[in-house]
């Protein structure tokens, strides 16, 4: 008689014995990890290429706060706005705030830094990229800083994975634009923002809450894809000139515009029908039900005069390319033959 065959009775019975006693155990253990959230569900490092903008480059008018939910306060500091300030030497190296991310035609070029030692996840890097600061999203666990600690344009950046997606909450961030040159945020706001990863699909959510300028959260979405054929434009310094002579001449001038002083808040109005209400935003505006309070007040341009999707007109006048406003090509948007369409082609 061979030990195998005496292996057999001897063990089966110890092993069914012990699946028996530990039975419950085990179904709370097997539970228990399926239920626990992972720490580190997706890699999202690498280069991510913008799929669109919600800052549109056609969108010339200095007063255009459409569906921006923006308070009283807020108004009134976008209505202030001189873009001449940014000649100011202490403001030509003024950065945009970490809202520009959803906002901006910046791509995202992410870097996971890990303990030297153990390996382990420190914090994500997002590198800054032109005029937009870098930022540091701290996954170690460690605080936010008193509301009294020094703002940087990056601000300070702390995550946290909810399933599959990475949430980060940044604070501490200086005033910037949330629209370029036509909004702003304070240097109190606080943006909550998720990385959402779909194969090579981030999606991001941000929701930007403040105090000062906004009556409401303001929220956007944007998409970005992974791409190895993204162009670095990484930040370079920024060194300080004279650009005006008025602020050569006189170096304690500030330009801005007073209250009601603005000569561009009813542009929206004349070139393209928006009622002015509507052009100074306000949390009414973002919702889709505002498009039945305009229906009756709205009147479409009888034809487009600005921003019609051709290059810029070249200064000066001239005849040029065509510019805003001029005829298209032939082409998309082009008027169809004389001859018009369903007609009998030419033999």
């Amino acid at each position: 008689m061979g030990s195998h065959s005496l292996f057999g009775p001897l063990v089966t019975p110890m092993i069914r014995s012990w699946l028996q006693a530990f039975r419950p155990a085990l179904l709370v253990l097997f539970v228990l990890a399926i239920a626990a959230p992972a720490m580190a569900q997706t890699d999202l490092s690498g280069w991510w290429a913008r799929q669109s903008q919600n800052d549109n480059g056609y969108a010339n008018e200095p007063v255009d706060l459409i569906g921006i939910p923006v308070s009283a306060d807020g108004r009134a500091k976008a209505l202030s706005y001189n873009i001449a300030s940014l000649s100011a030497t202490e403001r030509q190296c003024q950065m945009y705030p970490p809202w520009y991310i959803t906002y901006g035609p910046f791509p995202l070029q992410i870097i996971a830094e890990q303990d030297p030692i153990t390996q382990k996840l420190v914090a994500y890097r997002i590198v800054g990229w032109g005029d937009r600061g870098e930022q540091m999203v701290w996954m170690d666990g460690r605080p936010h800083p008193s509301p009294n600690a020094p703002h940087t344009h990056g601000g300070f950046s702390t995550g946290t994975w909810e399933g599959t997606s990475l949430k980060v909450v940044t604070t501490h961030f200086k005033m910037g634009d949330m629209k370029r040159h036509r909004a702003f945020s304070s240097d109190r706001a606080t943006m909550t923002w998720t990385l959402t990863r779909h194969d090579d699909i981030i999606t991001v959510t941000g929701i930007l809450e403040d105090p000062v300028y906004l009556a409401e959260p303001f929220v956007l979405t944007e998409i970005f894809q992974s791409s190895s054929a993204t162009n670095g434009f990484p930040l370079t310094p920024c060194e300080p000139i004279e650009e005006l002579p008025m602020l050569h001449e006189n170096p304690a001038l500030v330009p801005h515009y007073l209250p009601g002083k603005n000569p561009f808040m009813n542009e929206m109005t004349q070139k393209k029908g928006i009622p002015l209400e509507a052009v100074l935003g306000g949390p009414e505006t973002i919702y889709p039900e505002y498009r039945k309070k305009l229906k009756d007040t709205y009147k479409a341009p009888e034809k487009c005069v600005d921003s019609c999707g051709g290059p810029p007109a070249p200064r000066g006048g001239g005849p040029g390319p065509a510019g805003r406003g001029a005829a298209p090509p032939a082409g998309r948007g082009a008027p169809p033959p004389a001859a018009g369409r369903g007609a009998p082609s030419p033999q």
